[in-house]
Formats: C-alpha cells, structure tokens, sequence
C-alpha cells in the first residue's frame, strides 16, 4: 500500500510529461501497472479470478 503523500503526489501536474506516475487506483503501487485496467498485476489477477472485471476469462487450452 503506497503512502497517501505518494498517491497525492502523483495526482499533481507534473512540471514535465515524462514525470508523470501510474498507480493503481486500488492500493496505488506504481509497478507492474497495466494501462488498459488502470490496475497493477496484483489487483488486476485478484479482481479477475473473482470475475468483477468484465470481458476477462481466465485461459486454458
């Protein structure tokens, strides 16, 4: 769980584009961040094995 003076943090404008931060909207950890969910890895396999992330399945072949 990232501190809340982090998440406020990178929430601000930042003075330049590529100092922007990702985080997870859920616990705000900032690696292994995925764009598309707005989650990191760790949210995004917990919330898909539950199935509350719609047109998502788990694979097997």
């Amino acid at each position: 769980m990232a501190k809340k003076s982090q998440v406020a943090k990178s929430l601000r404008k930042p003075k330049y584009s590529t100092r922007s931060v990702h985080r997870c909207w859920r616990c705000g950890r900032r690696r292994g961040y995925m764009r598309d969910f707005e989650l990191c890895r760790i949210c995004f396999r917990e919330l898909a094995n539950r199935g509350e992330i719609p047109g998502v399945r788990k694979s097997s072949w």
